[in-house]
């Protein structure tokens, strides 16, 4: 986009926030989220972040690039492919936005190795409630923010700029696909693997694996690769992950391979009859994308069609159930286990997870992001579950409780993307606690925006 661009952007932005009424909650002004939890709303103006949706720069020789808060996953990577690099964790649905991704939380099969998107940044600059545009780095005057920053969701201010490590990549990649009938032997698998990027001989540049059963359960391995050579393609009318039962080998070009869960969010189109042969061969090339989806569930946030279908078919009324969760990679089997005991709903995602090493000079060596505490060290597995399931009268949100429950008991921690029930206390312990209080004190002192326990549970 340029600097210019850039600075035009940026003044946008400012002059939005000082059209928001004093005392008003300030909040995006965004077309699009891709966050699954209601909100209030808001009765006022939002922030314009229209003029910051586009990669400034890329500095090749450095692998560095300076991005604009509100850019996509999507245009991030159309900047850097053709220099052959690419950002060290690409979520997996195109219209995540980079600051979404770091005040949030992304995750993806390089994260084994690369860890979450904010490790690889190395400076951000803010937007803080007080309407003053800060620069964060590991080491500066805001170094608590910088680390505070992860998982804060736009409670701490909105990032404008943001200054990230990439790294090189050959522009295939060679999948294979390794089947388990033992839950248990699959995990011990990818503790090898985090541990060794080796499977029998074979280096592994990226790794996550769907459980589709107990009995059927898979490990994706790609290895990065410029030699030539036939390709798949996902982006019609084969589907992803069907292919992960059929095919042993394969082999997709790296664009290809960074949204090849994009077509059909995964395993989530077929809510919409677009995994039906008969429907897909009609329909439009151009809406096989998480996007579309999502235009789909607005649609069905605003008019409850679903359970308005489910009422007229004498059916009660769903409880969503769309979650990422970590638990310690050693838990990992007993809670898929006991998922699939209890919770009705099939395909569910693995992918494996560490924290960066060496942790930033600066930081806290034992918990490093004080707003979502990984251990470093530690190996964790993330399980995405996307779906609904039958509401139990009188507690609407029992499946997610349940689910908050068993992730507790097992150590571990689920982002906040989604609905959230956890009372006050315990949301404390496991999200910031004191070190939020501190930050949100220094850094909105007017609380000109909301609060995390009130945006993630209370869902204002």
């Amino acid at each position: 986009m340029g600097a210019q661009a850039f600075e035009e952007g940026v003044a946008t932005l400012l002059a939005s926030y000082r059209a928001i009424p004093a005392g008003a909650t300030v909040r995006l002004a965004k077309k699009t989220s891709n966050l699954f939890r209601k909100r209030a709303d808001n009765p006022h103006p939002g922030l314009d972040v229209s003029g910051l949706d586009r990669v400034i720069s890329v500095d090749a020789d450095a692998k560095t690039a300076d991005v604009a808060g509100m850019c996509t996953y999507e245009n991030l990577v159309a900047a850097t492919l053709p220099y052959g690099l690419a950002p060290k964790v690409v979520p997996q649905l195109k219209t995540i936005t980079l600051g979404g991704a770091v005040t949030g939380l992304g995750i993806e099969s390089t994260s084994f190795r690369n860890g979450l998107p904010h490790e690889s940044v190395t400076e951000i600059d803010i937007l803080t409630g007080d309407g003053e545009i800060v620069t964060a780095t590991p080491t500066n005057e805001y170094s608590d923010l910088f680390f505070g920053f992860p998982n804060s969701y736009g409670t701490l201010g909105y990032s404008v700029r943001l200054k990230i490590e990439l790294e090189s990549v050959p522009p295939f990649v060679e999948l294979l696909h390794v089947r388990f009938e033992s839950l248990a032997e699959l995990q011990k698998t990818m503790a090898d693997i985090v541990e060794t990027a080796d499977y029998d001989g074979e280096r592994v540049d990226y790794l996550d694996g769907v459980v589709f059963t107990a009995g059927e359960s898979y490990l994706t391995l790609g290895r990065q690769t410029d030699e030539p050579g036939p390709t798949s393609d996902y982006t019609g009318m084969d589907i992803f992950y069907r292919s992960i039962q059929r095919v042993t080998r394969d082999r997709l070009t790296i664009h290809d391979y960074l949204w090849r869960w994009d077509t059909d969010w995964f395993w989530c189109s077929r809510a919409f009859g677009a995994q039906n042969p008969r429907i897909r061969r009609f329909w439009p090339k151009k809406f096989l994308r998480s996007s579309f989806y999502w235009k789909l569930i607005g649609y069905d946030h605003r008019w409850n069609i679903g359970d308005k279908l489910n009422a007229r078919k004498g059916l009660p009324p769903s409880e969503r159930v769309v979650q990422d969760i970590e638990v310690p990679i050693e838990n990992t089997t007993d809670y898929v286990e006991w998922f699939l005991e209890n919770i009705p709903i099939e395909p569910i995602w693995l992918c494996p997870l560490r924290l960066r090493q060496p942790v930033p000079s600066g930081a806290d060596e034992t918990r490093p992001w004080p707003l979502y505490p990984l251990e470093p060290h530690r190996t964790y597995v993330n399980v995405g579950f996307w779906s609904a399931v039958p509401v139990t009268p009188g507690d609407p949100g029992h499946t997610n409780r349940l689910i908050e429950r068993k992730v507790a008991d097992l150590d571990g921690h689920k982002s906040l993307y989604s609905e959230s029930f956890y009372p006050p206390d315990e949301f404390d312990e496991l999200y910031g606690g004191e070190n939020y209080r501190l930050l949100k004190k220094r850094y909105d002192p007017r609380g000109r925006l909301l609060d995390l326990y009130a945006k993630a549970v209370k869902r204002q």
